[in-house]
């Protein structure tokens, strides 16, 4: 992978993500697929990532007030060692470009929507029950993929009137990174070819997460941004879907 390309793309990734809470985690995938990394290596640089990427934007939203740790632990309790066991799973090639093209596709829309639904109605968080239910699910499919699971938590928040913008936001960051640093411990025997990368990505993103966290903690993310992200996620799950199509006939 050509750090002179990829770093500015990761720097414009994570400083899109960061702004909304978010590690970039699905920008990084869809990066790495545009460049045709390899598959084995996407997914443990995406959560080391993501590490940098959504403890910067946690800090920043905790710092303005806005994470409620009543609202985070249950999803945690249930999305954190469902993580674990979705990182420790290997998917089939074919499987593997279908799971993060329809996650892009996913973020994509949930970018877009949130970039139109800009004031949130009445708030009242889930049951205890429910919202460990969905973190497990949550937490499954964000290890298996590779992503901290922000894009599903996010919209669902919001969606179900269980917070407001910048509450998700900082629930989301936090969230995002426990599960990441659980998706990344099941994939630990990857990490150490993926350190030359990382000494140049990470930089990259903690610029932009500085960055991006500042503006989203501190000032309204634009929508404009948040859509154009939507379009450049749309066109990669595209892409990515597209590749699983041409080689399902050799089954991956």
């Amino acid at each position: 992978m050509d750090p002179w390309i990829l770093a500015p793309a990761f720097f414009i990734g994570a400083l899109l993500y960061s702004s909304v809470g978010h590690g970039g985690a699905s920008a990084y995938l869809a990066i790495m697929a545009l460049a045709h990394a390899a598959p084995e290596s996407m997914r443990p640089l995406a959560l080391s990532l993501n590490l940098v990427v959504a403890g910067v934007a946690a800090l920043q939203y905790a710092r303005a007030g806005y994470l409620d740790w009543r609202l985070l632990w249950p999803f945690v309790l249930g999305s954190v060692p469902l993580a674990f066991v979705g990182g420790l799973m290997d998917l089939p090639e074919f499987w593997y470009r279908s799971a993060i093209g329809l996650v892009l596709m996913y973020a994509a829309v949930s970018l877009w929507w949130g970039a139109v639904r800009a004031e949130e109605a009445p708030t009242s968080p889930p049951a205890a029950p429910v919202a460990i239910a969905a973190g497990g699910v949550l937490g499954l499919a964000a290890g298996l993929t590779g992503v901290g699971g922000g894009i599903f938590l996010s919209p669902l928040l919001m969606l179900m009137n269980w917070a407001r913008a910048k509450p998700t936001a900082a629930v989301s960051a936090l969230f995002i990174w426990l599960n990441s640093l659980s998706g990344l411990l099941a994939q630990a025997e990857r990490v150490p070819p993926i350190l030359d990368e990382l000494l140049w990505a990470a930089p990259a993103v903690l610029a932009g997460g500085l960055l991006g966290a500042w503006i989203g903690a501190r000032r309204t993310p634009p929508r404009l941004l948040r859509r154009l992200l939507s379009v450049v996620l749309a066109v990669a799950a595209w892409k990515l879907l597209a590749t699983a199509v041409a080689i399902w006939p050799t089954g991956g």
